[in-house]
This record gives structure tokens, sequence and C-alpha cells, in this order.
């Protein structure tokens, strides 16, 4: 009886020990999550970098676009102020997991690769590729098919998803990488390739602004992918906290609301040109 009551004791014991552990343990987590630290600093820094009409300058020099009004809300309903940190999306990724800034909203595609370096939220908004092309250069140009030549080069950002795409769909034909979005187009402007491969809607965008020159080959897009926040891995609190805010967003409309504006209207055209 007396060595059943030890036993009984020392069980209890460790028990108690076990959930002081786990409680510390649950407190430092909590203490460490990137939500956290973005509520004790009173701001969240939001990694992204340009692309039409997801993020860009107007023409007094500040941000807009689709992505900086999620982020800006996001940051309001959390009672912070937001701080963009514009990266360049060949190494926006690396930025992120160096803490360069707190999470990423950048209009990025939940991809498998990217998936094994960051956590991905819920998607908070969805988008294609789609392809601009030079009149002069592919005239009769009409699918996929048609570019998938080797004489035929296309411009594309790197590090996007549409150099994937391009890849996958137009394997045979030459790719011309640039740092910068407007540089690819800049170069279709100028004669020197075939077509851009984007995300929707800037080849849109381009067709419409330069009608003599350019033209959409298809007119709906090529591909179709989700659209997430990134963060850190090992951060399920500031995981948890973004898909919820998503889904309210989502469920009450604000972010189809959001969506529309910039990408099926040209509303916001006066802001930047």
């Amino acid at each position: 009886m007396r060595k059943l009551t030890v036993l009984t004791v020392v069980v209890v014991v460790l028990g108690l020990v076990a959930s002081a552990s786990a409680g510390k343990l649950q407190t430092q987590l909590t203490q460490e999550s990137t939500l956290e630290q973005i509520m004790k600093r009173g701001v969240m820094r939001v990694g992204m970098d340009t692309f039409v009409p997801w993020a860009m300058k107007d023409k007094t020099g500040k941000f807009v676009g689709f992505e900086i009004d999620v982020a800006t809300q996001l940051a309001e309903d959390m009672g912070v102020k937001v701080e963009f940190v514009p990266t360049k999306w060949a190494g926006i990724i690396p930025a992120l997991l160096t803490g360069k800034f707190d999470v990423l909203i950048g209009g990025m595609g939940i991809r498998t690769q990217r998936a094994l370096k960051v956590n991905f939220t819920i998607p908070y908004d969805y988008s294609g590729m789609s392809m601009v092309a030079s009149k002069a250069k592919a005239a009769g140009f009409s699918s996929l098919e048609d570019f998938n030549k080797p004489e035929v080069e296309l411009a594309i950002k790197m590090g996007t998803t549409a150099v994937m795409a391009a890849k996958k769909f137009m394997p045979k034909a030459k790719l011309r990488l640039f740092e910068d979005q407007a540089q690819a187009y800049q170069e279709l402007r100028n004669g020197n390739v075939h077509a851009v491969v984007g995300s929707a809607p800037r080849p849109a965008f381009e067709a419409a602004n330069y009608p003599d020159t350019l033209f959409l080959p298809m007119k709906e897009n090529f591909t179709k992918e989700p659209i997430a926040f990134a963060v850190r891995k090992g951060d399920f609190d500031t995981l948890t906290f973004f898909n919820g805010w998503i889904q309210v967003k989502r469920d009450t409309g604000w972010l189809q609301e959001k969506h529309q504006y910039w990408f099926g209207t040209r509303d916001w055209a006066h802001l930047v040109e």
C-alpha cells in the first residue's frame, strides 16, 4: 500500500512538472511569435515588390494597389501601423527568413518549392498568367503553341511564377529575365521580344495602353494560382491569426470588393499615370 502511495505521488509530481514545462514552453512560443512582436512594436513590417496593380507608386511616391490596401487594412484591424519594405522579388523569401520584415504580402502564389521554405496562409486572392505580344513580331499568334518555338523570345520578371509557367507551357521559347517588371514591358514596347508573360491583369492593361503595337494573343489566362501571405515556419499563432482575418474579409465581401476595384476597373489609373 505504501509503495502504491509513493508511486501515486511520483506520478502526480511528474505530471505537475510536465504541465509546468508545457505551460512555460507555450508562454515562450507565444512571446516569440511574430504576431506578439508586431503588437509590442506597434508596427507590422510588410515585404513586397512592385507589380501593377498589386503594388505601385502613385504620382506622389506613395505606395498604392491591391496589396497595399490589404496590408493597410490588416494593420488597421490589428491596431498597429504598417511599414512597407520594398524587396527585389528574386530575394524576397530569403529576406523574410532573415527577419527583414514580418510577413510577405506581395501577390505570391502558393508553390510546393516555396512551401518547403515558408508557411502560407489560406488564399486571399487568385491570379493567373497572361500574355501581351508585339503586333509586329507575333503577328497571327493566337495560342501557346504559336509561342513555343526556339526563335520566340519572351520577357519575364525573374523569380516569379511567370518563369515557371513559361518553362512549362512554352519550353522551346527563349526566356529573357529582368529584375524589374517595368524593364520587361519596356523591352516589349521597344520591339525586342515577341511577348511578355506576367500575372493578370497587367498584360491586358499594356495592350489597352498601346493598341497600335501590342495585343492579347489569348483572351483568357492560361493558369490559375492561389495567392497567399507567407510567414516564417514554426509560427502557428501568427499563421492562425492571418488565416482568421482572411476568412472574415472574404466572408464579408471586402476582399472581393477590393479585387474588383483594382483588377476589374481602371478607376485608379489617374493615381499613377
